[in-house]
């Protein structure tokens, strides 16, 4: 039961770390040392080992494969040249090192034959002072995770997701770390889906303000006029992004849940049914929100359509009224010279009365029957 606090406390800490841009050690000069390594280091026993000096990437292989433990290698958006040697160093497979350089892929989970290849998406929610058609609400980026017997390497794209505050909170956590690469995977991957449900949230509070506004009343309590059309569907790409990241994510976490692995260790694997449930939950809610979107645009049209209808009637309302003293100027606008009422002394009051009378009348009956 301990283990399972310690756990937990480590991959959701109570206290959002403040984010800070990552910067790459100072390594000594190596011909096979890429430039793009962030942080490089040899655990054992669940604790870091201190050498005095950063080792190179094929210095900590060498050290843990000697001494035991695992080595754990941070890189940030490599070049196919800048990862050639880590690769040619671990022997990782020739279609997983494309896939981490080329980046731009689906999440997945793949495995050779010493070693696992797991894709995440990263989101992160964009604040916004107001959705407009063209706020951008998520932003994606990718971490891609091989997964040895005793090495772990991430190659991150994007400038989110930084996983340094990850590995500080791991390095505290001697008793887990001691289960070695599969305990930093199943971190990477809680750290990754409590990112999702931290962004769900946010973009459930931007649909609830577009819902609030398409079905709000209008002006002196009558139909809305609905909503900018381009929020919604810029709202709709978004949540397709979101969509994008969690979907294909189902089906690696349910691997490594439900089915053994050699390279994930039994205990660890039990944690990953949690991190399982969460993108299931996480995933209903992003398929809500599409559902949602559409019964909202669908709305937001419909009251525009209903809101032209009424104007169209009043048009059509005072045409009626108008047409009323237009016929009687028609009519005795024509140059005849024999008419009823020309030359009578009280013609002209009797016709504008009457004129009048039936202005009033048509007006009361269409006010009566709701068309102004």
């Amino acid at each position: 039961m301990s283990m399972i606090r310690d756990l937990r406390a480590v991959v959701r800490p109570s206290a959002r770390p403040v984010p800070h841009k990552e910067t790459a050690a100072p390594f000594e000069p190596d011909t096979t040392t890429s430039s793009a390594v962030v942080d490089c280091a040899v655990y054992r026993d669940g604790a870091r080992v201190e050498s005095g000096r950063t080792l190179s990437p094929q210095e900590a292989m060498r050290e843990a494969r000697r001494d035991g433990g695992f080595v754990w290698i941070g890189l940030h958006e490599p070049t196919e040249a800048e990862f050639a040697g880590i690769a040619s160093t671990f022997g990782l497979h020739p279609l997983a090192v494309e896939d981490a350089v080329q980046a731009h892929q689906r999440p997945k989970l793949e495995r050779y034959d010493d070693s696992l290849f797991t894709v995440f998406k990263t989101v992160h929610y964009v604040e916004h002072d107001q959705l407009t058609a063209n706020s951008e609400v998520i932003d994606t980026g990718e971490v891609m995770c091989f997964t040895g017997r005793d090495f772990f390497i991430t190659v991150r794209h994007g400038g989110q997701g930084s996983l340094r505050a990850l590995r500080h909170r791991l390095q505290e956590d001697a008793e887990l770390l001691a289960k070695g690469p599969s305990a930093v995977l199943h971190a990477i991957a809680d750290h990754v889906v409590d990112g999702y449900i931290a962004v769900a949230d946010s973009v459930q509070d931007d649909i609830d303000e577009v819902e609030t506004e398409v079905f709000s009343p209008g002006r002196n309590g009558g139909v809305s006029r609905g909503v900018d059309s381009a929020r919604i569907y810029q709202l709709k790409r978004e949540v397709l992004e979101f969509k994008r990241a969690v979907a294909p994510l189902q089906r690696p976490m349910q691997l490594l849940s439900e089915r053994p692995m050699r390279l994930v260790d039994p205990d660890i694997q039990k944690y990953f049914r949690d991190v399982a449930d969460h993108v299931a939950r996480v995933h209903e809610q992003v398929m809500g929100f599409d559902e949602l979107l559409n019964s909202i645009l669908q709305a937001n049209l419909a009251q525009a359509s209903v809101a032209q209808n009424e104007d169209m009637r009043k048009i059509t309302a005072w045409a009626a009224i108008i047409a009323v003293p237009t016929m009687v100027c028609g009519v005795y606008g024509m140059n005849f010279k024999y008419m009823p009422e020309l030359h009578w002394k009280y013609g002209y009051p009797v016709i504008m009365s009457v004129t009048v009378a039936l202005c009033l009348g048509i007006h009361r009956t269409l006010k009566r029957n709701g068309w102004l």
